[in-house]
């Protein structure tokens, strides 16, 4: 991981589009900072895409899609997409259709059954109320899981035929191939009937967890805010460039070095 301030000037300028995880890298303490709104308002008012892609729940999101100066926010995990409907609301959009949403939620909550009863410590996420099409284990949020509880909730999910990844906060677990990559690539063609894998280099990542080593992998602008270096040992990829700033902060870094190399690009 290099400092971002090693960021090609040329490569920063050409970004037009921004992905971003929400929790620990737009927010600190559970709540976005005033600068992380800043930079978002300010990406937005110099013309750039900005869509944050998060595990939590459609109900959490929900109001912040509506309040936040974003194109959409991609919830659990890639599988459901908010965007303002123009009329004071959110319209979503899903991956899955109807009847296999209500198969699978039926499934995941006999797992989130099994994992309270057999994992000591282990409970359900206090925003479980407004997920859809996961489910997700707390583990730093509000209380804390030792590394082999997060093993074992981990291992128990993936033995039921789940995907599982972790989060700074949670272990969420789905039934569906989507993830991350796959929400980004589809948000991207819905809202902008663009095919993000054409145009990678026009795009930056920026996150903070192993959850999003995927999008780390796979985007050559790739950023982590300067807290994932507590989980930099389990990465199996890491981001190109890390910030000085941890959490919003570090994304406000990141949002400010886009538009300083747009700005000096523009100069005659």
């Amino acid at each position: 991981m290099q400092p971002l301030g090693r960021w090609p000037a040329a490569a920063c300028a050409g970004i037009d589009g921004v992905l971003t995880d929400i929790d620990d890298t737009l927010t600190t303490e559970g709540a976005i900072t005033a600068d992380a709104l800043a930079a978002l308002a300010a990406l937005r008012d110099a013309g750039l895409h900005v869509i944050p892609i998060t595990g939590r729940p459609v109900g959490w999101s929900e109001p912040f899609a509506l309040a936040w100066p974003v194109d959409a926010i991609v919830a659990e995990n890639g599988s459901v997409g908010l965007t303002p409907d123009g009329a004071g609301g959110v319209r979503k959009l899903y991956v899955q259709d109807a009847a296999e949403r209500a198969a699978n939620f039926a499934r995941m909550q006999q797992v989130a059954r099994r994992i309270v009863r057999e994992v000591p410590g282990a409970v359900l996420s206090r925003d479980s109320a407004g997920r859809e099409t996961d489910i997700a284990i707390d583990h730093s949020e509000f209380t804390q899981l030792p590394e082999d509880a997060i093993a074992r909730v981990v291992a128990l999910m993936r033995s039921e035929g789940m995907t599982a990844t972790v989060s700074s906060i949670h272990v969420n677990g789905w039934y569906g191939g989507h993830h991350k990559l796959a929400g980004a690539r589809w948000i991207v063609r819905e809202l902008l009937a663009r095919d993000i894998e054409d145009e990678l280099e026009r795009w930056v990542y920026v996150g903070d967890s192993t959850n999003d080593v995927l999008m780390f992998q796979h985007f050559p602008h790739s950023v982590g805010v300067a807290n994932i270096r507590r989980f930099e040992a389990q990465l199996a990829h890491k981001p190109r460039y890390v910030t000085e700033g941890e959490r919003g902060a570090g994304f406000a870094e990141v949002a400010q070095a886009i538009l300083d190399a747009r700005s000096l690009s523009l100069r005659p």
